[in-house]
C-alpha cells in the first residue's frame, strides 16, 4: 500500500505528465531524491525543509501539502491550531506531533530538557 507522499508525488506526475527528472529540475533537488520519496515504502525520517520546499516547487503544490504527506509517511501526524500559521515554523509542528509518540518517561525527560533550556522551573514563572 502506498504512503501519503508516494500518492501525492505519483498523482502529480500522472496529472501533469512529468517525470522524476522534470520534478527535480523544477524544484532544484536531485532526481534520486524525488525517485526515492516517490517509491520508498517506509519513509524513515522527515525530509529536510529544503527537500520539502523543492518537492513542493517541483510538484507545483503548496508546501503544507507536501509537509503533511511527508509527515504522514513517517508516521507523524501534524496538528495546527491556526491554519494560517502553518508556514510560520514547521519545526514546531513536527516537534509537537513527534512528542505524542514518546513514552511517558521520555516525555518527562523532554519536558525537563525544555524547562532547563528555558531556564524555568516546573510550575514556576518562565
Amino acid at each position: 500500500m502506498a504512503n501519503a507522499l508516494q500518492v501525492l508525488v505519483k498523482s502529480r506526475l500522472e496529472q501533469q505528465g512529468w517525470s522524476y527528472g522534470d520534478v527535480a529540475r523544477r524544484g532544484g533537488i536531485p532526481r534520486s531524491t524525488v525517485h526515492h520519496l516517490a517509491t520508498v515504502a517506509n519513509v524513515a525520517r522527515m525530509p529536510q525543509q529544503a527537500t520539502l520546499e523543492g518537492l513542493a516547487r517541483g510538484l507545483d503544490v503548496p508546501l503544507d501539502a507536501v509537509r503533511r504527506a511527508a509527515a504522514e509517511a513517517c508516521g507523524i501526524h501534524l496538528y495546527f491550531e491556526d491554519p494560517a500559521d502553518t508556514a510560520s515554523d514547521p519545526e514546531i509542528s513536527t516537534l509537537i506531533a513527534s512528542v505524542q509518540r514518546l513514552s511517558d518517561a521520555d516525555r518527562r525527560h523532554v519536558t525537563a530538557l525544555v524547562e532547563s533550556l528555558l531556564g524555568s522551573t516546573p510550575g514556576g514563572p518562565g
